[in-house]
C-alpha cells in the first residue's frame, strides 16, 4: 500500500512513517500542503493520512479538495483535535476514518488496511477509459490505442477530470477548480486553452473529446 503521510511533527511523522515501512508499506512524507500538492504530481498513492493543523493551511479543507479530485483514495484525519464538532467536520470535509493523537499505531494501520481494501486495494482496476484512452490511476500510466503517451502534470489532471465525468459537460470554470501547477496554484483560463490543446495533440486529436462552445468540454464514448 502506497501511502501518502502529511504531518509537520517531525517525532510523529518519523516513528509512523517507520512502522508503516515495516508493515511493508511504501510512505511518502511532507510537512505542507504545498509539499503535498507537488508528491500527488509524482503520482496518485493508495490512502493519505493528513494532519489537520498545518504551517500553511488547514488539513480538513485539503481533505475536501482531494476527495473532489480523487473520489475513490483513501483518507484518514490524524489530529488532535477530537471535540464532536471537528469530528464532523473531517467527515463532512470527506475523510474516510478519523483518528485523535495519541493514538495506537496498530490501530491506525489495521484501520488503513480496512479503508485500502474498501477503496478497492485489494485488486480492482482503478483506469478510466473512453474511445481507446485508458488512464490508469494506479500506475499514473496513460494510453491512447494501446500505445502510452506521456503526459505533463497539467494535461494529466485534465483528462482526469474529462474522464472522471465521462458523458457529461465540464465547465470551463470547473476545469480551472481543478486544474493547479506544481506550486500549488490554480491555473488561468488561457493555461487550460493551451494545456487542452497539448491533451488533444498528444492523444491524435481523439474524436471523443468534444468542445461545447463558450462553455466547456465533454468526453463522449461513441463520439463519431
Amino acid at each position: 500500500m502506497k501511502i501518502l503521510l502529511l504531518e509537520d511533527d517531525p517525532a510523529i511523522a518519523g516513528a509512523l512513517g517507520t512502522f508503516l515501512t515495516e508493515k511493508g508499506c511504501t510512505v511518502t512524507g511532507c510537512a505542507s500542503l504545498a509539499g503535498a500538492r507537488q508528491l500527488l504530481e509524482d503520482g496518485l498513492p493508495d490512502a493519505a493520512v493528513l494532519d489537520w493543523n498545518l504551517p500553511d493551511g488547514d488539513g480538513a479543507a485539503f481533505c475536501r479538495e482531494l476527495r473532489q479530485r480523487y473520489p475513490r483514495l483513501a483518507i484518514l484525519l490524524l489530529t488532535v483535535r477530537g471535540d464532536t464538532r471537528d469530528v464532523l467536520t473531517g467527515f463532512a470535509c470527506g475523510a474516510d476514518d478519523y483518528v485523535t493523537k495519541p493514538f495506537d499505531r496498530e490501530v491506525l494501520y489495521s484501520r488503513l488496511l480496512a479503508l485500502w481494501r474498501r477503496s478497492g486495494g485489494s485488486g480492482a482496476d482503478d483506469a478510466l477509459t473512453c474511445g481507446g484512452i485508458r488512464l490508469d490511476e494506479a500506475r499514473q500510466a496513460v494510453t491512447c490505442g494501446g500505445v502510452p503517451v506521456a503526459l505533463a502534470p497539467l494535461e494529466y489532471q485534465l483528462l482526469r477530470v474529462l474522464l472522471q465525468n465521462k458523458g457529461r459537460t465540464v465547465t470551463r470554470q470547473q476545469l480551472l477548480e481543478s486544474l493547479w501547477d506544481h506550486n500549488g496554484h490554480f491555473v488561468n483560463d488561457n493555461t487550460l486553452t493551451v494545456t487542452m490543446k497539448r491533451l488533444r495533440e498528444k492523444l491524435g486529436r481523439p474524436a471523443c473529446i468534444k468542445t461545447v462552445r463558450s462553455f466547456g468540454y465533454r468526453l463522449e464514448e461513441d463520439a463519431p
